[in-house]
Order: C-alpha cells, then structure tokens, then sequence
C-alpha cells in the first residue's frame, strides 16, 4: 500500500514538474502582436489624386489700344478734355445726302424752308423722346414734327400724328421721297420727316431725335406719306 502512495506521489510530481516548465517557457517568450490596417478589408485602395492639365489659350493677346468708335483720338494741348462722339455726323453721311437732295430740288417745300427744316433737325439731333412734349429739350414724334416745321416758317396746330394725317395730303410715287414730306406709321401712331429713299428722322422712344433707314423693322410699319396742304402749312409771313 505504501509502494502504491509513493508511485503516486512520484508520477504527481513529476507531472507537475513538467508542466511548470512548460508555463514558464511560454510566459518567457516575446508576444507577437500581427499589425492590422485601419481601413476595412472589402475598401478599394484610395485613388491617387486627379492629375489637373493646364492648357494655354489660342486668344491672342490684346496690344492694340481700345477706341471708341465714333470716338476722336484726342490730340494737342487739350488731349486730357473729353471730346463729343461723332453720332450727328457719322449717322447724316451714311444715311443720307441732304445737300445735294436741296441742290436737285427733291424737296417737297421750297428751299429756303427746306434749308431751316434740315437746320431745325439737326439742332435737335439727339435729345431725348418724353411722351407729349415739344421742346426745346425733349420731344415726342408730333411735338418734333411740329417743333421743326413752326420753327422752319410752316406753322400748323399741334396735334396727334393721327390728326396730322387727317389735315394733310397724300403723295405717290417719288413724291414719298422727297425731304420734308411726313411719314406715317405703326397705324398712325407714329410719324417723321421723310429725308430720302433711304430713311427718315423721328422722335425715337429709345434713341431721341434721330435717323432710321425703311430697311428693317420700319419697312412693315409704314402706312403711307403725306404733305402739308397749303392751307395747313402757310408760310408764316
């Protein structure tokens, strides 16, 4: 019975021996720890950054200063004052040869009163369209027909272009075109002096006194062309 407990003891302590040196080997050894990515494994690899390619422009490079249509260079010892554009006469050469209308007698008055109705047109070239005025600094289409033919020696009662179209007499054929006969349109609500063939001057809503060729938008809008009848238009004396 004794030999038995001592066999037992024995194989205890050697199990035990065993297996302490077992725990302390592995205590002993260095702990690997395996480094992991923060980024989720089913993530694409970030994408490298979107290459930018810079391109030269096929304008070429402005050297020349700008100018101003219709704009003077300035020149002499006034070069710093600002001149006045050129709109009067640029607009009177290319539209129309008003002289030369006057020398050939394509005038429907004669041409004393054709003379001072271009002079009385050309005074108030430019100024501004105000609805039923008639001067001196703003017109409305009757007012500066009636402005520039009172003044012209052709006096009449100032009145709508529709009225004026009641009071005067109709012409036909090169008659329509001759300086000074009046123009009529956008169904009668509109009206201005006949220069030539090519165009007329008016009271423009947008522009002021000045010049419009038939040409274009006003070739659809003309209803016709009138003269001042004798009684109408009596030269003053």
């Amino acid at each position: 019975m004794n030999l038995k407990k001592y066999l037992f003891l024995s194989a205890f302590v050697v199990v035990f021996t065993i297996g302490s040196t077992v725990t302390a080997a592995a205590q002993g050894r260095d702990r690997v720890v395996k480094t992991t990515s923060s980024q989720p494994v089913n993530m694409p690899p970030s994408a490298p950054p979107p290459t930018i390619q810079r391109t030269t422009s096929s304008r070429p490079t402005l050297t020349d200063p700008i100018i101003v249509v219709g704009q003077p260079k300035p020149s002499g010892p006034n070069a710093a004052a600002v001149t006045a554009p050129l709109v009067k006469r640029t607009a009177l050469s290319s539209a129309t040869n008003i002289g030369s209308a006057l020398t050939a007698g394509r005038t429907a008055y004669g041409m004393s009163i054709s003379q001072r109705i271009y002079q009385g047109i050309m005074e108030r070239w430019g100024k501004p369209y105000v609805y039923g005025s008639t001067g001196p600094n703003t017109y409305d289409c009757s007012g500066f027909v009636w402005s520039v033919f009172n003044e012209a020696g052709l006096p009449f009662t100032r009145a709508s272009a529709r009225t004026l179209w009641a009071q005067s007499e109709p012409v036909s054929g090169d008659d329509r075109f001759k300086f000074g006969t009046l123009v009529f349109l956008n169904g009668l609500g509109h009206m201005g002096i006949v220069a030539d063939e090519n165009g007329f001057f008016h009271a423009s809503s947008s522009k002021g006194i000045t010049y419009s060729p038939f040409a274009g938008y006003w070739s659809s809008r003309i209803v016709g062309f009138r003269r001042l009848m004798p009684e109408t238009a009596a030269p003053s004396k």
